[in-house]
């Protein structure tokens, strides 16, 4: 029993931190310094296998397919389409697939939860939080754009990718 508080007190001392990482807006030293400090705990943890399970090498592919367009000249990746696309990746719940990713000629970042030539579900990420999706199931097909604010998944955007990655029907309630 102490192993799951102990798991539930990292898990909501680590959404703290996430919270002191993500502003960027300092305006005193020590707050820079807090703002620094939190956001190393936050990038450890997140190379933790055993703290963050599959996400961190998730993450890991996603910085690494940045940096390779960055050392490559001909397409840049938006910085905020980064950081956003790390977000959602952090708001997933347990349990979710996690998707492949692809740079889109424009710098945005796409996510792909592909289960075969005619189910998939695609998310395009740019430098900001409004996601244009579309999905592909068999003869069923939709497209649609939400917000995303940096936290919660929205419901629509989950829904259509558990039915994709668990063979439902990806009949996605309309905008």
């Amino acid at each position: 029993m102490s192993q799951s508080v102990s798991t539930v007190s990292v898990l909501v001392g680590y959404a703290a931190l996430q919270a002191f990482a993500c502003v960027g807006s300092a305006v005193s030293p020590e707050a820079e310094s807090i703002s620094k400090a939190a956001t190393a705990i936050v990038d450890s943890v997140e190379q933790s296998r055993a703290l963050f399970g599959a996400k961190a090498d998730a993450i890991s592919r996603l910085l690494a397919l940045a940096s390779e367009y960055a050392s490559d000249n001909t397409t840049s990746v938006d910085p905020c389409a980064i950081v956003i696309a790390q977000g959602f990746l952090r708001a997933l719940p347990e349990g979710v697939a996690l998707p492949e990713f692809s740079v889109e000629p424009g710098g945005s970042i796409s996510l792909d939860w592909i289960e075969s030539r005619s189910r998939l579900f695609s998310l395009s990420i740019g430098g900001n939080h409004r996601f244009a999706y579309a999905w592909l199931d068999g003869t069923n097909k939709g497209h649609g754009v939400e917000s995303f604010d940096g936290q919660q998944i929205p419901e629509r955007l989950l829904d259509g990718i558990t039915a994709i990655v668990r063979n439902g029907n990806a009949s996605i309630r309309p905008a």
